[in-house]
């Protein structure tokens, strides 16, 4: 007797009695079936009966059904950025839709055209209503009756009832015989009264272009032109377009025509485009405190972190000064919660292992190679040392570095053990002809004397200062480069509203002042290639590493404790070299027609995005305030000259009484440090609803067996094991 095996979810079997017309055997035999019930329009239960044996022949039991009960249930979030109130969602008007359960209209559409009509099917309606609220998200539910021959549903237009913009998160489909629909949307929805046009949200199944269902052709287009600007018009809060264009916005030369700045991303000035929104000119900003007021010791700047600083009350302040209310609310709720207005920092984690660690040469070179800004050393390969700026402009090319000078400060170091670190040698600082006076260059090396010692220590200011101005849908690829782009619009349109415009943060707190944004495109148009941003490329073109087949990565490090090479690297092959990753960007870059000449190309441009956005990010990123909340240790501004270029002598004599207080005087501002600690605070913490590289599978490959273990089975497995070993490293 025949036993085939049935399998579904809440179901009981019973013997069922079979005839020869179903199945080949001698007499009657019995099976045990998987029996399912589902709801109908009539409310009558109908029994599907279904079984397999090793033909594969099946056999179904009558039915009359003639729709199935799908419940929808909408998660709805109270926003990333913490503003639940402006939603809406319990106040005026829109609590009256919600009490109607009235609050979204779902519109379910059919992947296929009709085979009848060659037309789109006609959507299934229907209300969802409010039925919980849990701390940062609400819960919404619909129900439709969805007839048997409907078929797959493939996308859900959504029109939002409120009369504001709500995010959702997610919508869930149940009821299905094959199982829920899972539907990822992650936006913003408008609200009708904004603009009539509904949202259409794809389901998680991928499909490349020459794959997608005829049902879904005409709305996968759309959403597309929908997404495409011509550049043209001012953008409205609920536009969704991504158009771009050159950053135009950063000057104001109709208020002050000191502000105003060169337009970066032409041929004089290149640059990458920034999202085009048709947001307002920038608005200039006016100091709260007096912007030249330094600190007179360095208990001062030490007081930021036990005392605080006074800052006005913030029922003061006018729309100009409000740097510390609108952009920072955080830091506005710490100074608003006090009683006299104080702005305390938080004592960086370097400082409060070692109050004097920014003094040393060691950690100084140590920071070169793991800090902020690990991007920036290179390997001499020319010598003697000779600058490539033009010499018209910038004077005589030839450095002041001398080979004398190099074997001096190296036969120190050979005496002692040899182990393999960077250590600082000599810095040369040059001031190019300006006001009549010629090219003014000199160089400081580590010295011993009383002197020596601080002006060795304003050069390494003055190096650190100017290292500052580097601070920092249905296709599958889209699903798999998506979580690496969340909020960048948002971060890209905040910086130019108060980091990178005229008279923001950047020009008033860092040494090249008003020129930085320039700087920025020169720097962009020399240097910037998007295929030396892969780690291994950067490192050769640096200098800081050369193939070897036979080392660690194929790659031989320059000098072997660079602990962002050595860690980067480790995450770099793990992300590009997983074979399952391989095989499957391969697999699906040859389908559909569509096959790429090298599937090569792709995985390496691909793996340099992921690198970027995560390993690369991570590294300049999230030390910011580690590295630089105690200001002194990367000054962003050198404010004074050094002492021995061209000093009058009441200015020397007082810089040998008190080396100090030159220093101090290099140093930022009070104001200029407090912008910049704050604004490293911010950018240093990790957003509330952070994703890790490896934590978790976007929903549209969970769905999906086979995507599922390629993703998930090798590569978090890989990464576990990569953190454990920079653990170790880290605790050496």
């Amino acid at each position: 007797m025949l036993k085939p095996q049935l399998h579904h979810s809440n179901s009981t079997q019973i013997p069922f009695i079979l005839h020869k017309p179903f199945i080949h055997g001698n007499g009657n035999a019995s099976f045990p079936i998987s029996m399912h019930s589902f709801r109908t329009k009539n409310k009558q239960n109908v029994r599907v009966v279904r079984f397999s044996n090793s033909s594969n022949i099946k056999a179904v039991a009558s039915s009359t059904e003639k729709s199935v009960s799908v419940k929808a249930v909408v998660t709805v979030k109270r926003t990333v950025t913490g503003f639940f109130s402006n939603l809406g969602i319990e106040r005026g008007l829109d609590d009256v839709k919600d009490l109607l359960g009235k609050t979204l209209l779902l519109e379910l559409v059919h992947t296929e055209l009709d085979p009848k009509t060659g037309l789109e099917k006609e959507t299934i309606k229907g209300y969802a209503h409010r039925t919980s609220q849990e701390k940062d998200v609400v819960k919404y539910e619909s129900s439709f009756e969805v007839p048997i021959d409907f078929g797959e549903v493939g996308a859900i237009f959504v029109e939002n009832e409120h009369h504001t913009e709500m995010y959702l998160q997610d919508i869930v489909l149940d009821g299905f015989a094959n199982g829920p629909v899972h539907v990822n949307c992650n936006s913003w929805v408008h609200s009708k009264y904004d603009n009539p046009q509904k949202r259409v949200f794809f389901s998680n199944k991928s499909y490349l272009p020459s794959e997608t269902p005829s049902g879904l052709l005409r709305l996968r287009e759309e959403e597309l032109e929908i997404l495409r600007g011509n550049g043209q018009g001012e953008r409205k809060s609920f536009e969704r377009v991504y158009d771009y264009d050159v950053y135009n916005d950063i000057g104001d030369p109709d208020s002050n025509i000191d502000l105003k700045r060169p337009v970066l991303g032409g041929k004089e000035h290149p640059y990458p485009r920034r999202c085009r929104t048709g947001r307002p000119r920038s608005s200039t900003e006016t100091a709260i405190i007096d912007a030249d007021l330094g600190f007179p010791y360095f208990t001062a700047i030490d007081s930021l972190f036990n005392e605080g600083i006074n800052l006005p009350a913030p029922k003061t302040l006018n729309v100009s000064q409000g740097f510390f209310t609108s952009l920072l609310p955080r830091l506005f709720k710490a100074i608003s919660d006090t009683e006299e207005n104080l702005l305390r920092f938080e004592t960086p984690e370097t400082m409060d292992r070692d109050k004097f660690f920014w003094f040393r040469d060691e950690e100084f070179a140590r920071q070169t190679l793991s800090g902020l800004n690990p991007y920036s050393i290179q390997l001499v390969t020319e010598w003697p040392l000779k600058s490539k700026l033009d010499p018209k402009i910038y004077g005589p090319p030839e450095s002041a570095i001398t080979t004398e000078i190099i074997e001096q400060e190296i036969k120190g170091f050979m005496n002692g053990p040899g182990d393999g670190t960077l250590r600082p040698l000599a810095i040369e600082l040059t001031r190019p002809p300006i006001d009549g006076k010629p090219q003014w260059k000199d160089v400081y090396t580590p010295c011993w004397d009383a002197t020596g010692v601080w002006l060795w220590r304003l050069a390494k200011a003055h190096v650190l200062a100017h290292d500052c101005r580097q601070l920092s849908e249905m296709h599958p690829i889209y699903r798999l480069l998506h979580p690496h782009f969340r909020y960048t619009m948002d971060i890209n349109g905040l910086a130019r509203l108060a980091l990178i415009n005229a008279g923001g943060i950047i020009e008033t707190s860092f040494s090249p002042g008003k020129y930085s944004m320039e700087f920025s495109s020169v720097a962009y148009d020399k240097q910037w290639q998007f295929n030396l941003q892969a780690l291994p490329a950067d490192l050769i073109s640096r200098g800081m590493a050369v193939e070897d087949p036979n080392a660690p990565h194929g790659l031989k490090l320059t000098i072997e404790d660079y602990p962002f090479a050595n860690d980067g690297l480790l995450l770099w092959d793990a992300i590009k070299e997983d074979p399952n990753c391989r095989s499957w960007l391969t697999r699906r870059t040859n389908r559909g027609g569509q096959s790429l000449k090298t599937p090569k190309d792709l995985i390496e441009i691909i793996t340099t995005i992921v690198w970027v956005t995560s390993g690369h990010h991570a590294a300049v990123n999230f030390g910011q305030y580690t590295y630089g909340g105690y200001f002194p240790n990367r000054p962003t501004i050198a404010r004074t000259n050094m002492p021995t270029e061209e000093p009058s002598k009441e200015f020397w004599d007082n810089f040998l009484k008190k080396p100090e207080g030159a220093l101090l005087q290099c140093f930022p501002s009070k104001i200029q440090a407090t912008k910049v600690m704050a604004i490293l605070d911010v950018l240093s913490n990790h957003s509330p609803d952070e994703e890790y590289l490896g934590e978790k599978i976007e929903k549209a490959w969970d769905e999906n067996p086979i995507y599922k273990g390629v993703l998930s089975r090798s590569l978090t497995g890989r990464l576990k094991e990569l953190e454990g070993t920079i653990d170790e490293r880290n605790c050496q």
